[in-house]
């Protein structure tokens, strides 16, 4: 045979491979209709407050102590380490999927039989496939891994958030309740020594018996509020533990620390915008890989409306063992290609295309709706740290006035203008008002960790790339979301 005649099979096929990379070029989804954000937050603040960091957000706390623990928990937490391992899972299995469309060799070696059953063959052969993956299915099949891994990235990204703030969370809990223990044992002592006065008013006569039986009440009502806060700090303290990846509790947690304070908070402003959100939040991450993994299930369902070509290759080595005699005439190499046209079943492949046309509108739905929770969970997370400042300042306003009028009775006491018993009533309700300020600075607190939760806020993973490129889908959701923008 010619040459040129042999190489026209494989010119056309090139022409053939060519055009089909052409149409392999499908439209993207549309991303039209994903929700606006604001430009800016609706709770103001604090002029001239200096912006707390999102990535260390708990070094706002300035407590070493807690500073450690959120080091070792990112160490040795096991939902991290189970995320991590999930992420190496889908590293690799994107990786697989990317290798789908390449050249496969394989060999094989088996004894048959001929038709007669009066000679026996052994045949050894290497094989090779090269599915090219036209009209998209490459292209749609890497991006359904590097989507997989993104939503992966994500889930492990999500674990690092809630795990550090359930431990500032718990530490916070830790400290609120033994702080809170101390106040009532303060409470407590105080209501004994106003029993001891009662009874000895009693018995000069100043005083009525009930006053005994008031004060001893509200000893016995303070040690009571005690239980259920020995029983949080337990609590708090157990599930610290457990995000150490600790069998038990460290004893220095519940160790007393007389006149700990709460933790303070200094004002702060807070750096990131809305548009923000797209880039911290996991479950905007999650969501925007949930639309990848649809619009890549889409591009294979419409691959599969065009014909699937691969290249397939074979060198076969046949030996005649019970003759002993070799057949020459089944040892030339086989090479082509091997075209699947789908024919009778178009109908239902279109189907498909139209059902994962869906699944990419309901895809983006779901994009739209965690943008919109995340800026509304960040809205009131901004509010109730506004209420509870608020409330704080209130009580803290309150707390010094009482101090004021203690201070007063104290000096009435010195000069012998009123006696210890009269003066009782005014510490105790000191006490109780400088408890309230403290419950109101732990709810700050802890507002302040559900607002950077809600943020996202966290370490955030190694600068390595989770996957090859970006698909075309989330680079255009984020250019829409800051673009619309008021």
């Amino acid at each position: 045979m010619n040459r040129s005649l042999r190489l026209l099979p494989c010119a056309a096929l090139s022409v053939l491979v060519a055009g089909c990379a052409a149409l392999g070029g499908a439209d993207a989804p549309s991303v039209q209709g994903v929700a606006p954000v604001p430009a800016a937050w609706s709770q103001p603040a604090p002029a001239g407050a200096p912006a707390a960091d999102l990535r260390s957000w708990w070094k706002a706390f300035n407590d070493p102590a807690l500073d450690a623990l959120v080091q070792e928990a990112l160490a040795s937490n096991l939902d991290l380490a189970q995320a991590a391992s999930r992420l190496r899972e889908a590293r690799l299995q994107s990786g697989r999927a990317a290798l789908q469309f390449r050249p496969s060799l394989g060999a094989s070696a088996r004894s048959l039989q001929d038709i007669s059953a009066t000679d026996t063959y052994f045949h050894a052969s290497l094989d090779m496939v090269w599915e090219l993956g036209l009209f998209g299915a490459g292209e749609s099949t890497r991006q359904a891994g590097e989507a997989e891994l993104d939503a992966a990235g994500a889930d492990a990204q999500g674990v690092r958030v809630a795990v550090v703030a359930d431990v500032v969370r718990n530490y916070l809990d830790l400290r609120a309740a033994r702080r809170q223990a101390q106040r009532l044992a303060q409470i407590a002592a105080l209501d004994e020594r106003s029993a001891a006065l009662a009874e000895v008013r009693l018995r000069t006569r100043l005083g009525p018996a009930d006053e005994i039986v008031q004060a001893r009440v509200r000893g016995a009502q303070a040690r009571a509020a005690q239980a259920p806060l020995t029983e949080a700090g337990a609590r708090a303290a157990q599930a610290l533990a457990v995000l150490l990846g600790r069998t038990t509790p460290d004893p220095a947690w519940s160790a007393e620390v007389p006149g700990s304070a709460p933790s303070a908070l200094a004002p702060f402003a807070l750096a990131e915008l809305p548009a923000d959100l797209l880039r911290t939040r996991p479950d905007v991450h999650a969501a925007e890989a949930e639309v990848n993994k649809a619009a890549a299930a889409l591009g294979l369902a419409r691959s599969e409306l065009y014909p699937r070509i691969s290249l397939m290759g074979s060198l076969l080595y046949s030996y005649n063992i019970t003759q002993h005699f070799r057949t020459r005439s089944e040892n030339a190499p086989a090479l082509g290609p091997v075209i699947d046209i789908p024919l009778f079943d178009w109908g239902r492949r279109q189907m498909q295309v139209q059902a994962r046309q869906e699944a990419v509108n309901a895809a983006l739905l779901g994009y739209r709706k965690a943008v919109n929770n995340g800026v509304a969970e960040v809205e009131g997370a901004l509010a109730a740290l506004g209420a509870q400042q608020a409330r704080a300042d209130a009580l803290a306003q309150a707390l010094g006035l009482l101090r004021q009028r203690t201070a007063a009775g104290q000096a009435q006491i010195r000069l012998g203008l009123a006696s210890e018993y009269e003066g009782l009533p005014q510490r105790r309700a000191e006490l109780q008002a400088a408890a309230e300020w403290d419950t109101a600075q732990d709810a700050r607190a802890l507002a302040f960790v559900a607002l950077y939760k809600a943020l996202g806020g966290a370490p955030l993973p190694p600068a390595e790339p989770t996957a090859g490129a970006a698909a075309p889908e989330a680079t255009h959701i984020a250019e829409n979301i800051a673009g619309t923008a008021p």
